[in-house]
């Protein structure tokens, strides 16, 4: 068949032409205009429901909240994990979807049992909300708006009600969340004195204040013609509206609000707070949906900031330079870019000193644009995006690329020649010679290239994120080397034809380019002295083998590299029960220290949470956002140098990390770090002792490091029990007593008031001074049902007892969970300290147990994986071999190559990183295919001229001497082009492929340089026992 397509190539020439030029204008069109985005999208299908339940505390919201919500979303179909983190007045319950289950199809099985739960929720707890879908990658800018004219109220106005929505308008955004500023509230504060004066309660002042505010239909009239909507407006616009809203009448005389109470404007209780450079601000985050244009819609965002600034008033600025997901996507597409650029150099310049022409040259290098073009058309037909990942493919294969071209040209070019020194009668046509070459060499490239093509189909049994992560490369490294294959039998030949046909090119290189004639000279003297001590030459490499994994079995172990994203994330957690205002303190200060740092120009700070943000942190907790610009000092070193400033810090539990990885992590294990010791059982108290416990014993490890345990502790609490006998004296009952408890303390929303367009919560409280001391709340007036009003203690035990801050549950029970980083030192060493530590140290007790998660437990169910679907592809490799031989020896001999390639392999990881990752190992399986096929050169050469008659060191002389170019310039070809991306493994874009082509390219080296030698002096001892038998 591939005789075929050969010969119709050669017979159609420019139509083959035509379509290669077709094809490459079609991936030029699409590689400008397909979605550039980091990453492919790694989000794991998780819908996240969010419950505010008003003035409920953290063991109330568990039970009466939570707990209903788990067990109603439990049983789901393809469910893996339900977590939920239940705080004073809000809870989160993420329920995360098996890998490949349609989001939409989550959301829509989250959605239907929801109205179940919701008739069972107590009075006063909202409707469980969804939050919006967005990606891990989602957090695709920060904006930081600060103002030196406006006030935090107004600020925070500004961006509610003008930045927000002109951003949320932009096609592609998912979420804005804003926090800091203060929260403007329309509030009618009682004076408990006064309402008891005037015998007015707090349940009629709320009713009244309710009653003030709204508007009614009227219908429609019909007068002169026309008609006339009639409608009651009696909506407040103003506080006077609400002052002056009458309460009753006495003895003709009207009590109006404003007598029992003051009516203002001012500021909602915080629940969270924004800072910019130490300065108070507000900060939005900005989310996106997943599959779109990260870069596209950055650059819409910015329009629409530099049209708002425009708009607004003097003195506000909007700072957009804090963090951008944009900027990791530009320098890592930029310097992948360069590395591909950088590699076809490496290409262009082996290619051009091994065959001293420029026309065999740019044959085999247009290769690189087809394979490359087409491998973007197919990826966007898969639909995935150009990300790291698929260009970290190309630039893999980018040297495989011409490795079939140059075969092919090798061998043409050759023949050619040979043909040029035959007498001109028996000189064949150019076409022919073309044919008969292509066809001598069309066996060994197919099943060379088929074989490349197997080593990489482990990766595609990945499941779970580090499949989502790498399958693109895989693809993109396929699809180009396949491309490469196709363009060896169609394209090249056809080029040959054209550009090879000059008879003076052909005689003046007759006997071979200087480079080849003086590889030849001192290669044969090398083989020759081989050949006469073979068994020497096997027991060496059997030696350099067993030692390589002797070694190999010391290497450290790591799910995946580094990345280097030019930002940070500090996580700064306080004492629980810590006010905003002491939180605030601990930010300012830890923002101070970052910027007296050369590296760090901006820092922002978010505390708290934002309402209805799918972050349960309380206002003991803050994130920091770093971006930073290394020049004289590694990323390791800086993160250090953070680490040993912040240790002044008093009373705060600081963990460092990257805004992409940090996600990465979170999604893992449901936690920022790399490492996360999850302990479950039912008590808390008993919980956070053994955490505590753990954390102390694991913090001595070396190479850990940002160990910190969930702050799940009891906090301060007021709690107020009513006195049913005092209660039934006083014929009040339960109910009514909480609702003022309620009204009083919490506050209640009596509606909106409208300004505009824009509209602020009315809110019915008891003034600050009534409610802001324990004394004060014991003394607070409680309206009775047959009138008169008495202090709450009269009617109410009140204790200062403590409560949970938070309460951390997976698959409905309850746990803890202590976190670490590791820094210096590969992660599965310090797994496996923190394992046997806690094996000996810690005794649990009955019903208690540890769970093990984060990056090693993927990397360890990765690692089990590609080992097992490694040895099929070998196995499938073998049978290849078989095919092409017809001999399970020849096979063998070729297989050779896999231990020789390890040798190389182990021993360049071993004297630079020392660690091997999922990069590193999917590199050692890649390698397997790509040095197999020098063995398959050399080996089908020698049985070509062994069927010709030829025997002995004759063969294997003229064998080797024949296939020595094509073996070098493959080899260095695929070698060369991998050394910009194995040398710029710290830069962005560059970090998983760096390690495999590190891997990849100490593979071949060792794999070339002994196959030369170490082939030869196993086929002699094979076909010498055959000639025995």
């Amino acid at each position: 068949m591939l005789n075929k397509i050969l010969s119709i190539s050669l017979h159609n020439r420019l139509l083959v032409l035509f379509g290669a030029v077709v094809l490459s204008v079609t991936g030029l069109y699409l590689a400008r205009t397909m979605n550039v985005d980091v990453f492919p999208d790694l989000t794991a299908p998780t819908v996240t429901i969010l419950t505010e339940a008003h003035g409920m505390e953290s063991e109330e919201v568990e039970k009466l909240v939570t707990y209903q919500l788990e067990t109603a979303m439990n049983g789901s179909p393809n469910v893996r994990r339900i977590r939920s983190s239940s705080a004073a007045g809000i809870s989160i319950v993420w329920v995360e979807f098996d890998w490949g289950t349609d989001i939409y199809r989550a959301r829509q099985i989250v959605s239907e049992r929801i109205p179940m739960v919701q008739e069972n929720l107590p009075e006063g707890v909202s409707t469980p909300t969804m939050a919006p879908i967005s990606s891990i990658m989602g957090e695709i800018m920060l904006l930081g708006v600060t103002s030196d004219s406006l006030s935090p109220m107004e600020l925070r106005t500004l961006a509610d009600w003008t930045i927000r929505p002109r951003i949320k308008s932009i096609g592609g955004i998912a979420n804005v969340v804003v926090i800091g500023g203060d929260y403007k509230q329309y509030q009618v504060f009682a004076n408990p004195e006064k309402l008891k004066y005037y015998d007015v309660t707090l349940g009629e002042l709320l009713e009244k204040v309710r009653a003030s505010n709204m508007n009614a239909p009227g219908g429609v009239m019909n007068e002169f013609g026309n008609q006339y909507i009639i409608k009651g407006s009696g909506r407040a616009y103003a506080v006077e509206d609400l002052e002056e809203a009458v309460l009753k009448q006495v003895n003709g005389q009207s009590i109006k609000i404003k007598d029992v109470a003051t009516v203002q404007i001012g500021a909602a209780d915080k629940i969270g707070d924004g800072s910019l450079n130490a300065s108070s601000a507000v900060i939005l985050t900005v989310s996106k949906q997943p599959d779109v244009n990260t870069l596209e819609l950055t650059e819409s965002l910015d329009e629409a900031i530099a049209d708002l600034q425009n708009t607004l008033s003097a003195g506000v600025e909007i700072r957009s330079e804090i963090f951008r997901q944009s900027n990791f996507i530009d320098a890592s597409i930029s310097n992948l870019n360069q590395t591909l650029l950088e590699g076809a150099f490496f290409v262009v310049l082996v290619l051009f000193i091994f065959l001293m022409n420029w026309r065999t040259t740019v044959i085999s290098l247009v290769a690189i644009p087809i394979s490359l073009l087409v491998s973007v058309i197919v990826l966007k037909l898969l639909g995935y995006t150009i990300n790291t990942m698929s260009l970290g493919g190309m630039a893999i294969a980018i040297g495989a690329l011409v490795d079939d071209a140059i075969i092919d040209v090798e061998n043409v070019f050759k023949r050619l020649r040979e043909n040029v020194r035959k007498p001109v009668e028996e000189r064949q046509s150019v076409l022919q010679v073309v044919q008969d070459a292509s066809v001598e060499i069309r066996s060994s490239i197919i099943i060379a290239t088929l074989i490349i093509i197997v080593s990489f189909i482990p990766l595609f049994f990945l499941s779970g994120m580090e499949g989502r992560l790498l399958q693109p490369l895989g693809i993109a490294f396929i699809t180009s080397v396949l491309t490469s294959l196709i363009v060896a039998v169609t394209v090249t030949p056809v080029l040959c034809s054209y550009l090879l046909k000059n008879s003076k090119v052909l005689e003046k290189q007759a006997e071979g380019t200087k480079v080849e004639r003086w590889l030849q000279k001192h290669y044969s003297g090398f083989l020759r002295r081989a050949l006469e001590i073979p068994k020497w030459i096997i027991g060496l490499t059997a030696g350099a083998f067993i030692l390589s994994l002797i070694l190999f079995a010391q290497l450290g172990r790591s799910f995946l590299p580094e990345f280097n994203e030019g930002s940070l994330v500090i996580s700064v957690v306080g004492i629980p029960g810590m006010s905003l205002v002491e939180s605030n303190k601990t930010g300012l200060l830890v923002e101070q220290l970052l910027l007296d740092m050369p590296e760090v120009d901006v820092v922002t700070r978010r505390t708290g949470r934002a309402e209805l943000d799918e972050h349960a942190q309380g206002v003991n907790a803050a994130e920091i956002d770093v971006p930073f610009v290394l020049s004289d000092k590694s990323k390791e070193e800086f993160f250090e140098e953070v680490r040993t400033k912040l240790s002044v810090v008093p009373g705060a539990s600081i963990t460092l990390g990257q805004p992409i990885a940090h996600r990465i992590d979170h999604m893992l294990s449901g936690t920022r770090a790399n490492i996360a010791v999850k302990v479950f059982g039912s008590d808390l108290q008993r919980l956070f002792e053994l955490g505590k416990n753990i954390e102390t014993s694991i913090k001595p490890i070396e190479g850990i490091a940002d160990v910190a345990v969930d702050q799940q502790v009891e906090v301060p609490q007021l709690r107020i029990t009513p006195n049913r006998q005092l209660l039934a004296a006083n014929g009040m009952t339960v109910y009514q007593l909480m609702e003022q408890v309620d009204i009083a303390f919490a506050g209640e929303k009596a509606g909106e008031i409208y300004e505009g367009q824009q509209y602020f919560d009315l809110v019915v409280r008891f003034r600050a001074e009534s409610r802001s001391t324990r004394a004060s709340i014991e003394q607070a007036l409680i309206s009775l049902p047959g009138g008169g009003q008495i202090p709450l203690d009269q009617l109410a035990n009140i204790s200062s007892v403590s409560s949970p801050n938070t309460i951390s549950r997976e698959n409905v029970q309850r746990k803890i969970v202590i976190a670490a980083n590791v820094q210096g030192r590969d992660l599965r060493s310090v797994v496996n300290d923190i394992q046997q530590i806690i094996g000996d140290e810690i005794q649990l007790p009955d019903g208690y147990r540890v769970e093990y998660d984060g990056q090693f437990e993927s990397e360890a169910k990765a690692s089990q994986l590609l080992l097992i679907t490694a040895g099929m592809a070998i196995l499938i490799i073998f049978l290849l071999l078989y095919y092409e031989f017809q001999d399970i020896k020849l096979s063998f001999v070729v297989l050779l190559n896999l231990p020789l390639a390890l040798i190389g392999g182990i021993l360049i990881v071993y004297f630079t990183s020392g660690v091997i990752s999922i990069a590193a190992t999917i590199g050692f399986i890649s390698l397997f295919g790509i040095a197999t096929r020098n063995g398959i050169l050399l080996v089908s050469r020698y049985e070509d001229l062994r069927k010709e008659g030829k025997g002995g060191d004759e063969l294997l002389l003229e064998g080797a001497m024949d296939r020595l170019n094509p073996i070098l310039m493959t080899a260095f070809t695929t070698g060369l082009a991998l050394i910009p991306l194995a040398l710029k493994g710290g830069e962005a874009g560059n970090e998983i492929q760096s390690p495999m082509a590190v891997v990849i390219l100490g593979g071949l080296l060792s794999a070339t340089l002994l196959n030369l030698f170490v082939i030869p002096c196993v086929y002699e001892l094979v076909n010498k026992r055959k000639s025995i038998v």
